[in-house]
């Protein structure tokens, strides 16, 4: 149906945003929802990846593990098989979900302190009903608990908080690597000297033979009679001056360095402070002036790894050292300190202090940013001069892929503890590594809690996951990934919806959530939809998915539309304004690109295997137009009854230019009984009752060279006889 015809008003709406005439609902378009997300009113009661407790000590967890994990794994461990444990597993589900409610209402702390207070409460209910033993079976379970650490929900600090506590992580290990190589390097030159030493004049004096042999002993020998006998011909010191100089400030440095500083009781310090910063400038500002105490630590390395290995050669290695400085220094060299971790606030990222993030990521800087996008449906106003980083924020993933040389994580705050070991690996590579969060829509702007937001922004294709690992390998198959999204090869992901007519009829029916189901969970974008009594619905309105694969005439006569459901659940069409649809357009786009990153869709394979498709059909034709003259001449000559006329029948029957054949077998393996060839090996039909009309059409459409007439059909009675007349008409 025409909805311009029959129904303007909707028409106009969409062309201009405009609601004319009464005819749509008075329904507020702020408590609309997606229909996809009714099932999901309240998320205390659905268990899902949040709450999280952050882990201090480094285990098979790594550094977070969900609070629903440790519920499993208690109750796996504590409650028996069968009707005897189930009441335990209840006890345990209900105080995960206490503990779940109770952060999502702000509650802070460690799980050991969450999980008494819940367990109390939990307890004093359970009393109050008459059951005495509910609390005390809670408090005991905790005893079990294996883990503990500091509970984080899915809200706006969550991003930061996960991010910093996975860099902590890595710098921990980091940590432990470098010191095994400067205490390595450090006992090994400290051997060097002691062994010169014990070889030279001094070291072989009584006192210090004394002292080599020990107390036990010291009345068994002469040590006087020893030093003279070992002393002769002994150097006044093994180690010429020039090597025991670059040894004794090699230690001196290394004993020193301040990157992986010793605390006052002797242990070591496992996160040295001063590297996480909340802006660029600070940090690059931190890193420069590190530099020449970091050149003196590596060169340090340099020669005490070259004097253990005895491969230190002062003619070729004096004049390189002697320029060394901080622009002598690598990559792999940096690699070697802790990493700078900048966590941008929302609210600060087109602050100048950030202006200079690209640059940054661009050098060699071991630097770990997290950008935190606050929303993803702002207004896009030319000139206005947002995002100090050159480019919106929520594109700025992808503009730092163009880069190169670096890791960079686009994922959504629903989905961070899902992607932990891609988190874990980009704060572990040796280069920079950029991540970007989306962490839910603004309030009061948004209509979900943040972890609905952010879940919606990934299924909707505002802000799908993607990494970008520029050390995984040599070619973007190998460094770029989609893992984490839905349906990664359609446009839209979709689900079965399942819902009740007037007549109280089951219906099921698939619904894609797109990029306007995502805008309608925002009441800033109220204007852009109209909700549609449902005495008014009509053929003419399509899904928004549908409506955008129309060609473009077609989808001016039809009008797009979403469902949605209220608080009373009922389901509702909602209408969706041109301005909100070429958005959508817009997101799809995008979308396509990182298909294509990935390898899905790939315009270029698909143009070439379309060049080797058409190389391929005009191959056997080429080859038949050359072969044309002596084919024709030998037809002449031995022409029989059997072949096909010279001249052309009736277009009521079937032939084949048979001159033309290229012997591409095509029409044989259709029907070989219908379907030969001649002395020249070029098709004919032999028995046009061998076969049926449908087997003529399908061969006349799989020939290369267009050579095949089906004519008309010779039985009135065979089945579909209306398709393949048309089919046929093309070919007659």
């Amino acid at each position: 149906m025409d909805m311009a015809t029959h129904y303007p008003d909707q028409g106009l709406f969409h062309l201009t945003g405009r609601r004319a005439g009464a005819g749509f609902a008075a329904v507020d378009v702020g408590t609309l929802r997606p229909a996809l997300l009714a099932g999901y009113g309240d998320l205390n009661r659905l268990r899902h990846d949040y709450p999280v407790v952050l882990l201090e000590t480094p285990g098979e967890d790594g550094f977070a593990v969900a609070l629903s994990t440790v519920v499993n794994r208690l109750a796996l461990a504590l409650a028996p098989r069968g009707i005897e444990g189930e009441r335990l597993r209840r006890h345990l589900l209900r105080l995960e979900r206490e503990i779940r409610t109770a952060v999502a209402a702000g509650a802070q702390g460690d799980l050991s302190a969450l999980w008494t207070e819940a367990a109390a409460r939990l307890g004093a209910e359970a009393e109050a009903r008459g059951d005495e033993t509910a609390g005390p079976v809670l408090v005991q379970a905790a005893a079990a608990l294996k883990v503990d650490g500091t509970v984080a929900g899915c809200d706006a600090q969550l991003p930061a908080t996960l991010i910093t506590q996975a860099w902590r992580h890595a710098q921990w290990r980091k940590a432990g690597e470098f010191r095994a190589l400067i205490e390595s390097l450090m006992r090994k030159l400290s051997d060097i000297r002691r062994a010169a030493w014990a070889r030279s004049q001094a070291g072989r004096q009584p006192q210090a033979l004394r002292a080599a042999v020990g107390g036990a002993h010291a009345d068994v020998f002469d040590f006087d009679a020893m030093s003279r006998l070992v002393a002769r011909r002994a150097p006044q010191d093994e180690l010429p001056p020039a090597r025991r100089q670059r040894i004794e400030q090699a230690l001196s440095v290394l004993t020193t360095q301040t990157f992986y500083p010793e605390l006052n009781d002797g242990t070591a310090d496992a996160l040295p402070a001063g590297y996480a910063f909340d802006n660029c400038a600070e940090a690059m500002e931190a890193f420069r002036s590190r530099l020449p105490s970091l050149a003196k630590l590596i060169k340090a390395i340099a020669i005490a790894e070259l004097e253990v290995d005895g491969r230190y050669v002062e003619s070729e290695h004096d004049p390189v050292f002697e320029h060394y400085d901080e622009h002598s220094l690598t990559a792999q060299d940096l690699a070697l300190l802790p990493d700078y971790l900048v966590c941008i606030p929302p609210a600060r990222n087109d602050a100048p202090e950030n202006a200079a993030l690209l640059d940054m990521l661009s050098s060699a800087m071991p630097v770990k940013v997290l950008v935190q996008v606050s929303d993803l449906l702002e207004e896009a106003t030319i000139g206005a001069g947002h995002f100090a980083f050159g480019v919106r924020s929520a594109r700025l993933a992808t503009t730092a892929m163009g880069l190169g040389g670096m890791f960079v994580m686009q994922c959504a705050s629903s989905a961070l503890y899902a992607q932990r070991e891609r988190i874990a690996r980009g704060l572990a590579c040796r280069g920079p590594a950029l991540f970007t969060v989306f962490a839910g829509s603004p309030a009061p702007a948004a209509a979900l809690p943040p972890y609905l937001s952010a879940a919606a922004a990934v299924e909707s294709r505002a802000f799908p996951t993607f990494t970008y690992d520029a050390a995984a390998g040599a070619n973007w198959a190998e460094r770029f990934s989609l893992d984490g999204n839905r349906a990664p090869l359609d446009d839209w992901p979709a689900e079965p919806l399942e819902y009740a007519d007037e007549a109280l009829q089951r219906l099921v029916e698939p619904v894609c959530f797109t990029y306007a189901d995502f805008a309608l969970c925002d009441r800033r974008n109220a204007a852009h939809f109209a909700v549609v009594p449902r005495e008014r619905w009509h053929a003419g309105m399509l899904p928004v998915a549908d409506w955008l694969a129309l060609e473009e005439a077609d989808a001016a006569r039809r009008v797009p539309f979403l469902l949605a459901v209220d608080d009373s659940e009922h389901l509702h069409r909602v209408i969706v304004d041109a301005k909100m649809m070429q958005a959508t357009k817009r997101c799809l786009l995008l979308w396509h690109r990182l298909q294509e990153h990935a390898g899905i869709n790939d315009s270029h394979a698909e143009r070439l295997l379309a060049q080797e498709r058409a190389e391929r059909a005009a191959q056997p034709a080429a080859a038949a137009v050359a072969a044309a003259p002596a084919a024709a001449t030998n037809a002449v000559a031995t022409a029989t009854e059997a072949e096909a006329p010279a001249e052309r029948p009736p277009s009521d029957e079937a032939w084949i230019e048979t001159s033309r054949c290229p012997s591409c077998n095509e029409c044989q393996l259709i029907n070989d009984r219908m379907f030969t060839y001649n002395d020249n090996k070029q098709a004919y039909i032999k028995d046009i009752d061998a076969g049926t009309y449908r087997q003529l059409v399908e061969a006349a459409e799989s020939c290369q060279v267009a050579i095949i007439h089906p004519g008309k059909p010779r039985n009135p009675n065979e089945p579909g006889l209306a398709e393949l007349i048309e089919r046929a008409r093309p070919f007659l």
